[in-house]
């Protein structure tokens, strides 16, 4: 495909190169939407690729994980109790005889069902109320807020600590919703920004000027133009509940067995760390790896959708 020309373009809409040539309708340079461009740079970049193909096969184990693990995580048997990796167990066995290997797989499931719930979650209460406040301003904007102030004035792990102890069989939906009470804060506070932003500019002024109402400016001018920051924030956030889930299930007051999650296992593995490093090192790698390649596709999303990074 021939590269783009230099062209002039004339009132009619035709183009000319500086020697004053014609040049033909394909070969001009057409504008580019935000979210082409956007697209145009990630598809560049290693680190999306790597990231996107990490966080796609967690999404398919999560949901399929018999493709390749076809035991049961709690099919356990106390004779192989901390045996190291032999044939047909490559991550050998934990305290109570479980393989290591098909508990590390089935665990991707609550543990990545967890992240995207309160993801999901977050992002849709923290940019509604966020969106409100920095669209409507005046006594909406301080209500929310301050609303917002005091979640943000509670630390998130002494609050699961405290909140989630009284609450008896820990499940994905308990865990995810506690997050999510606590975490639409911080994505309310990019969404307000971004809509106040977006709300002075003068495209948006104009819309207004033309008697456009304020579903229409929200809906058409102001909403495609704030996601940009609440979609980088929300990536990056994803890996961030995971690691919270985690930690939570590890000091006991998270998921519960017999949920099988990563946090569980190391929790487990913690104290026998020098008789079997190979319990703690599994569920421990596969943690570190799902939370740096969610962090790693946040970066990717904010480098291309940041215009001050280009």
């Amino acid at each position: 495909m021939p590269e783009s020309i230099p062209a002039t373009v004339l009132e009619d809409g035709a183009a000319t190169t500086p020697d004053g040539l014609a040049v033909p309708a394909e070969e001009r340079e057409k504008p580019r939407s935000l979210w082409n461009d956007a697209w145009h740079d990630l598809s560049r970049k290693p680190m999306f690729y790597i990231s996107g193909l990490i966080i796609l096969f967690l999404i398919v184990i999560s949901i399929w994980p018999g493709l390749i693990a076809s035991g049961d995580p709690l099919n356990c048997n106390l004779i192989n109790s901390q045996v190291g990796p032999k044939s047909g167990h490559p991550f050998g066995f934990d305290t109570q005889g479980c393989d290591v290997y098909t508990r590390t797989v089935f665990g991707a499931r609550d543990s990545v069902s967890v992240g995207i719930l309160t993801t999901v979650g977050a992002a849709l209460i923290g940019t509604f109320l966020g969106g409100m406040a920095g669209f409507l301003g005046g006594i909406w904007d301080a209500l929310i807020s301050m609303l917002s102030n005091i979640f943000f004035g509670i630390p998130i792990l002494l609050g699961g600590v405290v909140f989630l102890s009284v609450v008896k069989g820990g499940s994905v939906f308990t865990v995810s919703a506690f997050i999510v009470l606590l975490g639409w804060p911080q994505i309310a506070r990019i969404a307000r920004g971004a809509v106040i932003t977006a709300k002075q500019q003068d495209y948006v002024q104009a819309a207004k000027a033309l008697g456009a109402s304020n579903s229409r400016m929200l809906l058409r001018h102001i909403a495609p133009n704030a996601l940009a920051p609440i979609i980088v924030v929300s990536t990056i956030a994803l890996g961030t509940y995971i690691s919270l889930e985690a930690t939570l299930s590890f000091l006991g007051v998270g998921l519960k067995p017999p949920a099988v999650s990563w946090g569980i296992d190391i929790s487990a593995a913690s104290d026998q760390i020098r008789n079997a490093p190979h319990m703690l090192l599994w569920p421990a790698g596969a943690l570190s790896i799902t939370v740096l390649a969610f962090i790693m596709l946040g970066d990717a999303v904010r480098d291309a959708l940041d215009p001050k990074l280009r």
